[in-house]
């Protein structure tokens, strides 16, 4: 359906937004029983949005089902992102994660994935290569891997488990088919990346195929969970994530963006729940997933058609080519946005339904909004539609703080959304401040203090202040800052 077409449907009042206080459970269940009813009335369309985008429009194709016209949230069915590594059914959850039970499905097809193929490397398999010594040691070293599972996957290639037989370390090998005209985008960035919220290069090696391609192998730190998985639990499960999850989540987030933001000018153009990785014992977030990612730079052109959608910063879907961090930003609100409702805050089917979904909260953007969005943008003939109230948006028992974070995150204009350091002096975060804060199982919070130099770059004295705790900047004989 055309884009104007749902929006005055919307305008109208046949269509409404989700009542957050319904029962999760029951509102899935009715959802459902929504989208089969119209799942007969789909209506193809061509998007209007920016048509210079012929090739992002054609993939496509449909428009959106009047499924959800009912304007409630679906339970969505993963995104997919051909950048993205996707976490694959087979990889189970470990039984006990902080003292609770969960559990997960057995996959009908885990056991021939798990003893297939890892594009030219087999389940049991010994991967034999060199690396540089230890620091002033010209020597090599040789390092044997014993391939164990698919992790992960995606048109890039594989991500698989491997252990290391010298030492007995867990770790992911991420297997990417290298085009020998290029160089590795990926590669380069992860070798500039040093920080405790993001995921880390060990070191990594070329292999060939019987079919003479080459790939890229990336030997990273082993991290058994993500943030979607666990979300994904506790949906359904048909309960709320605990609040002190959804803190230390995206405060280890904001953490990882002010280090790639301001020290690198890097924006990770994929934020989303499955490229956030979680340790289940101690709860601490890395960051991963580099293939989208770039270093910025002003005045140069970027491709817009970028993002898994529900995470899509509203200037990508107008086209632009000149943005900034800030789109990182917006897929944080998302983020934290999924994590308060237990499903996407904007599940749209398509770029165009995408942008529907934005409008229905946020109400349509004015014409100084879409010109901070891109300014090559002319067509404005949108329907007047009014934001929703941001409280209606969430269960009524959602921290007003939490609700506060999100609309300054989820702004039209880039600029007016507050940068990832200053996300984390947020009150909704002032419980990690608190020395007393446990985890529900008591264990002692993750390091959230151990700043690098890089992310606290052009912060002032009275962020700072609010930055560090007292009992932290005692810890390390800091001076405190006044």
């Amino acid at each position: 359906m055309h884009v104007l077409r749902r929006l005055k449907s919307f305008a109208s009042g046949r269509t409404s937004l989700p009542d957050t206080s319904e029962d999760n459970g029951k509102r899935i269940v009715r959802t459902k029983q929504e989208a089969t009813a119209a799942k007969s009335q789909q209506i193809s369309s061509e998007s209007v949005l920016h048509p210079t985008d012929h090739t992002a429009h054609a993939w496509e194709g449909k428009m959106a089902s009047t499924a959800r016209q009912a304007g409630i949230f679906i339970n969505p069915a993963e995104s997919s992102n051909s950048f993205s590594i996707e976490m694959r059914n087979n990889d189970l959850l470990p039984k006990e994660m902080c003292e609770m039970k969960i559990q997960e499905n057995k996959k009908k097809n885990s056991q021939d994935q798990e003893k297939g193929s890892f594009h030219g490397t087999q389940a049991g398999h010994v991967i034999v290569t060199t690396i540089p010594g230890p620091s002033g040691q010209p020597k090599q070293q040789t390092i044997s891997y014993l391939a164990e599972r698919i992790v992960g996957s995606g048109s890039f290639g594989i991500v698989f488990q491997a252990k290391c037989l010298e030492t007995g370390e867990t770790v992911a090998i991420k297997k990417v088919l290298q085009d020998k005209r290029y160089k590795n985008r990926e590669l380069q960035i992860m070798h500039m990346l040093d920080h405790p919220n993001v995921m880390a290069l060990k070191h990594c090696f070329y292999s060939n195929t019987d079919k003479d391609e080459l790939y890229l192998n990336l030997v990273m730190e082993y991290v058994p969970e993500t943030v979607y998985r666990i979300s994904k639990h506790y949906s359904r499960a048909n309960q709320r994530m605990p609040i002190i999850y959804i803190k230390l989540y995206t405060y280890q987030i904001c953490r990882a963006l002010a280090y790639i933001h301001n020290g690198l000018g890097i924006s990770h153009r994929d934020i989303k729940p499955q490229n956030l990785l979680v340790n289940p014992h101690t709860h601490q977030l890395k960051l991963c997933d580099f293939g989208s990612a770039k270093m910025l730079v002003n005045g140069e052109q970027n491709i817009s058609y970028i993002c898994s959608r529900y995470y899509r910063a509203p200037e990508l879907i107008f086209g632009a080519v000149h943005y900034t961090t800030a789109i990182d930003l917006w897929s944080l609100g998302c983020v934290m946005a999924e994590l308060l409702l237990g499903q996407p805050l904007f599940p749209g089917e398509s770029n165009v339904d995408q942008l529907v979904e934005v409008i229905k909260v946020l109400g349509t953007p004015t014409r100084e909004e879409i010109k901070c969005m891109n300014p090559s943008y002319t067509d404005h003939k949108f329907p007047q539609i009014k934001a929703h109230p941001w409280h209606k948006v969430f269960p009524k028992r959602t921290p007003p703080e939490a609700v506060d974070l999100i609309s300054r995150l989820l702004q039209y204009s880039p600029n007016l959304r507050c940068t990832a350091l200053e996300a984390c002096v947020h009150p909704f975060f002032d419980e990690l401040r608190d020395q007393a804060t446990r985890l529900p199982n008591g264990r002692q919070l993750p390091p959230l203090f151990n700043f690098k130099p890089q992310e606290l770059r052009g912060a002032t004295a009275e962020l700072l202040h609010r930055l560090i705790p007292e009992h932290v900047q005692r810890q390390n004989m800091m001076t405190p800052v006044v």
